[in-house]
């Protein structure tokens, strides 16, 4: 089968790769479109500690069912258009055994800590498998990214009751306005430098917008909530300055979720962590469950899909895009290859 993989940092390479097997419990996966994470980017910037070369990238994706193992429910027949949850957790570390197997310790991810789905072919247990036949292929290869900003959601506790402020309007800061918005009905402000990425959080979801570079965050959360700061941030930037933002904007008794990972070393005034009494949480990855409430929102219609992908490449130009991508960051929000 034909594959793209990252030879190293900065080198594409296409090769070919025996087909993958098929065991008594897995379902192989004919692959129709993978969307590019920014991890793939790190991986090809050279920048991902998790990554060991060569690797295949890709864990958005959908794909049709071909074969099926002889213990897989008869549910989950060939033809069928599916999506896959991407993560592997070991049921072993204290993370899975709270029952939160998302933050495993010893997780592995397609296209990260193993290869990943930019081949022909795809072989994965059938319990990772996610069916939707109301959706389309473009909509299938968005339910991982948005999961992640769902889950981030799910752990700020928001309610139709909280404002929400959300620190990027990249992928993940999106699926987190539109689980606050579209599905749980909080009043969502979003925050970044790009008037596309804003005008684009408003269809997804969010009441009002701020431009940081040319307006006061903190002048304009207060005149929307009467000096109060919003009930729940999440930062989906990853910047020392949004992460310290973050806390600045939250109310007294607020809540943080973390989902970027900061570049660099943060520097908190800590007192307000105990004087406004602040629940500080990490986000990590999604569940199936989360899945299932991306599902649930992309096949009401209410999110605008086709305005999400801004980039769809054929097979061929996946390299291409890759590097296209890392010269110029600000000009995506996703892109996807066909096969």
């Amino acid at each position: 089968m034909k594959t793209c993989y990252i030879e190293a940092a900065g080198k594409i390479g296409y090769g070919e790769a025996a087909s993958p097997l098929v065991g008594p419990e897995d379902v192989l996966l004919k692959v129709k479109r993978v969307g590019y994470c920014g991890s793939d980017l790190n991986t090809y910037r050279g920048l991902n500690p998790l990554v060991g070369y060569p690797r295949i990238p890709g864990h958005e994706l959908t794909a049709e069912i071909v074969e099926t193992g002889k213990a897989v429910p008869a549910t989950l027949r060939p033809g069928l258009l599916a999506t896959v949850l991407p993560y592997t957790a070991c049921g072993r570390c204290s993370a899975c055994l709270a029952g939160r197997s998302n933050a495993c310790r010893n997780n592995q991810t397609l296209g990260v800590q193993r290869d990943g789905a930019l081949a022909e072919y795809l072989s994965v247990p059938y319990d990772k498998i996610i069916l939707s036949p109301k959706l389309s292929e473009l909509e299938l290869a968005l339910v991982e990214p948005l999961s992640v900003g769902f889950h981030a959601v799910g752990r700020g506790q928001v309610t139709k009751d909280d404002t929400v402020l959300v620190f990027g309007c990249g992928m993940i800061g999106l699926g987190a306005i539109a689980s606050a918005g579209l599905e749980r009905g909080a009043r969502v402000i979003a925050v970044d430098i790009d008037d596309a990425k804003l005008e684009l959080a408003r269809q997804c979801g969010a009441a009002h917008t701020v431009n940081s570079c040319r307006e006061n965050l903190e002048a304009v959360v207060a005149e929307l909530t009467a000096g109060e700061g919003v009930n729940v941030v999440i930062e989906a930037v990853g910047l020392p300055q949004t992460y310290t933002q973050a806390v600045g904007v939250a109310a007294f008794a607020g809540r943080i979720v973390y989902i970027g990972y900061a570049k660099a070393a943060v520097a908190y005034e800590t007192k307000y962590f105990v004087m406004k009494e602040l629940d500080i949480r990490g986000s990590r990855n999604a569940t199936k469950q989360d899945f299932e409430r991306v599902v649930a929102v992309l096949e009401s219609g209410r999110y605008p899909s086709e305005r999400t992908v801004t980039h769809t490449v054929p097979f061929a130009q996946a390299g291409e895009a890759l590097e296209a991508w890392s010269r110029n960051p600000a000009a995506v929000t996703k892109i996807h290859v066909t096969l």
